[in-house]
């Protein structure tokens, strides 16, 4: 079985969606800029190389409600290619898209974790929204945290790490380009 890691772009003073967000913003105003380094037409080596591992690495995705919501218009397609897990409240018949599909689970986030992780085989069950990546942080059911610092100070919108409380992190990678710090950490339980 695979890792369960949230990967999240944030600005230094931990901001992951500017505010705002809406399906016109899906990363509320100004959040685009956490995200700049990734659609860059000269993107440096070492930014082009953590892409490539965490793409390399997903087999399944849990996905928050609403960043489906305001996420869907602008991809047009599961956010990865592999099977997407949605927990919600709201009972839905699975929407199949071009690379995948999206799986409603209506039994809560242990369930849609536990799709995804069978659906993952070996690979990485990647968590996206920072409302349910605080949610698995909060339940401990996260492995790796992944945070793609911006240097930019964006002042306001959602803030990952908000009422968590105490959690203890291991870092385990750093890598530094012009654009982007990425910080791996595995969370000690």
């Amino acid at each position: 079985m695979g890792t369960v890691v949230l990967y999240k772009s944030m600005s230094l003073d931990g901001v992951v969606a500017g505010p705002d967000v809406c399906a016109e913003h899906a990363m509320g105003r100004g959040g685009m800029r956490l995200h700049e380094w990734m659609f860059t037409d000269r993107p440096d080596p070492r930014d082009k190389e953590v892409v490539a591992a965490m793409n390399a690495s997903v087999g399944a995705v849990v996905l928050g409600k609403r960043t489906f919501d305001v996420g869907l218009p602008h991809w047009e397609d599961t956010p990865y290619p592999v099977p997407t897990f949605v927990p919600t409240r709201e009972a839905r018949d699975e929407l199949v898209m071009k690379s995948a599909s999206f799986t409603f689970v209506t039994d809560g986030i242990d369930a849609a974790l536990k799709a995804a992780q069978e659906a993952a085989g070996d690979k990485d069950v990647v968590v996206m929204g920072a409302r349910t990546g605080r949610r698995f942080l909060r339940d401990g059911l996260l492995d790796e945290l992944q945070i793609n610092l911006v240097p930019v100070v964006l002042g306001a919108g959602t803030r990952l790490f908000d009422d968590l409380g105490h959690i203890e992190l291991e870092r385990t990678d750093v890598i530094a380009s012009e654009e982007v710090t990425h910080l791996r950490f595995r969370v000690v339980n």
